[in-house]
């Protein structure tokens, strides 16, 4: 499909204003900021980012947020993610995928003499948590400018390593091929789970140069975000044949959302109003009972009707710990109790002061 916009249809404006989560199956020669353009115009809303970028060349889930949701993204990113990736080695590139000039070709000798043990050996080596030093053509800003930026201005960019987890490297296949001027390659077609911030064509790159021929990623397709995966993404034809036919895009809602990135807390209605107004209530959970409490570690707390009242926070030290509203999204916010349960007080919560500071 084409990157034009005269004939994208904008929503039936009798509509309600979509608020949630769109995964996009993001087409191949996209960035991400066109997909992100093209469901401003879909969803009616310059309210609209994504999480974690994709290279033009990659396929796959691109997690939109829409409205209210794009506060969720910041934790979408955050979340651990799956591609499908066929790696090359046998030849290096400047991007350390097929998009680079060719800079490095190994010896056809070392590529015939590679063996699947071999191999799989590099990639066992590349497995669990390791040092990772990112592809030179990143969006890592250095000295204030993006790293892609530098190199293809023609500067050299050292970025340094940084700690990543690979969690899984399946290899499915490894291929002994040519390339289009008939030299020996070895395609392996791999499964990569990974923690954030881990690019999987420095996984290429760092295979070959362990395996001594070089490497670079031909081919890239996420398919999993966190709990969002491709059974919940539609492409941007199906999105803008919806909208045209005047059927609404398919979110998940915040509460949906919130409840795949984060573990739930029921509240009260009185703790729900008291988190709406940015106080204070009771932790979610005891104190841990080896090593520091975990004060990075958030939980969804939901009102009695259901809504996603605020993502909130354990802090303290042990035995004065609290939850704190970390992001509010239902403001005073007043609720009614679930049945059997008092209605809210008004009154202020575990810290006794609306006013305190957040």
């Amino acid at each position: 499909m084409t990157r034009t916009t005269h004939h994208v249809p904008s929503p039936d404006p009798s509509l309600p204003t979509v608020s949630g989560l769109v995964v996009v199956d993001k087409p191949a020669g996209w960035t991400s900021h066109d997909v992100v353009a093209r469901m401003r115009r879909l969803a009616g809303t310059r309210k609209v980012g994504h999480a974690g970028t994709l290279d033009p060349m990659a396929t796959g889930v691109l997690v939109v947020g829409v409205e209210k949701a794009t506060r969720l993204l910041t934790w979408v990113v955050g979340q651990d993610k799956t591609y499908e990736a066929t790696l090359r080695l046998g030849q290096a590139t400047v991007t350390d995928d097929a998009e680079g000039e060719l800079v490095a070709t190994a010896d056809p000798e070392a590529v015939e003499a590679l063996t699947d043990g071999a191999v799989t050996a590099g990639v066992a080596r590349l497995t669990g948590a390791i040092e990772q030093v990112p592809a030179k053509v990143s969006a890592i800003k250095v000295d204030g400018r993006r790293a892609y930026a530098q190199v293809r201005a023609g500067q050299d960019v050292e970025l340094a390593a940084r700690p990543v987890t690979v969690s899984a490297f399946d290899v499915h296949r490894v291929e002994r091929t040519h390339d289009d001027a008939g030299r020996p390659v070895l395609d392996v077609d791999a499964t990569v789970t990974c923690s954030t911030g881990t690019y999987v064509r420095a996984l290429a790159r760092d295979l070959g140069e362990d395996l001594g021929v070089g490497g670079h990623l031909t081919a890239l397709r996420r398919t999993r975000v966190g709990a969002l995966t491709l059974e919940h993404a539609s492409t941007l034809d199906e999105l803008t044949e919806g909208v045209a036919a005047g059927r609404p895009l398919p979110v998940t809602t915040l509460e949906q959302a919130a409840a795949g990135l984060f573990p739930v807390r029921r509240l009260t209605a009185a703790e729900a109003e008291d988190v709406a107004n940015g106080r204070r209530i009771g932790p979610s959970s005891g104190d841990p009972a080896d090593g520091p409490p975990d004060n990075d570690a958030v939980i969804g707390g939901f009102a009695p009707d259901g809504r996603l009242v605020a993502l909130l926070g354990d802090r303290g030290n042990r035995g004065e710990r609290t939850a704190k509203p970390v992001l509010v999204f239902l403001p005073g916010e007043r609720f009614a109790a679930a049945p059997g349960e008092p209605e809210p007080s008004g009154a202020p919560g575990t810290t006794g002061d609306p006013r305190e500071e957040r």
